[in-house]
């Protein structure tokens, strides 16, 4: 399937190539981005990493893209199917990672909104949801300016995460297809 493309005023959103290997690499040995993960990953995990999220991207046309900012590889935002088992499971679920130097500048909101507008227009999901440690403050703030929605009775212990690590309690945000993309 030919891989889906998006592009916003200042990201694009597209399929991985050899050249993002690096500065990807450098996003998942980052401990200031990977706070909120058990560790940061080696060059072979980074890179395994992004095998799996081309190979989803070659198969679905859609998935966990290559956010592209001014030219270059900034980390990654998309679509995603968990496989782990919890009680929200199935779902689509949008995630985002990206290098510190770019937080704080509105290229996490402007790349999720257009994998949203993708998830509920092109794949008619119902709702898309989003997960993260409850102590990611950030991630969590982006949520809600798409305007996720939290319910505590949803939180989960994630199954990845080591029994014992104050980052397996995560918070569940949910957003339903807007009416007018019914």
């Amino acid at each position: 399937m030919k891989p889906v493309e998006l592009q916003g005023p200042r990201v694009r959103l597209r399929q991985w190539e050899e050249r993002d290997r690096e500065p990807f690499a450098e996003l998942n040995a980052d401990a200031v981005a990977m706070e909120f993960f058990p560790s940061v990953f080696t060059r072979a995990e980074s890179d395994a990493m992004i095998d799996r999220m081309r190979a989803a991207i070659d198969e679905r046309g859609w998935g966990l893209w290559c956010l592209e900012i001014e030219g270059r590889c900034a980390g990654f935002t998309g679509l995603n199917v968990p496989t782990f088992d919890a009680a929200f499971l199935p779902a689509v679920e949008i995630g985002w990672r990206m290098l510190p130097v770019r937080w704080g500048r509105g290229y996490a909101t402007e790349a999720a909104r257009l994998a949203l507008r993708y998830g509920f227009e092109v794949l008619e999901a119902d709702e898309i949801v989003s997960f993260t440690a409850v102590t990611n403050a950030r991630s969590r703030a982006v949520m809600e300016r798409l305007g996720m929605r939290h319910d505590a009775a949803d939180d989960f212990d994630h199954p990845r995460v080591p029994v014992g690590s104050p980052l397996r309690r995560h918070v569940l945000y949910r957003l339903s297809r807007p009416s007018s993309a019914a």
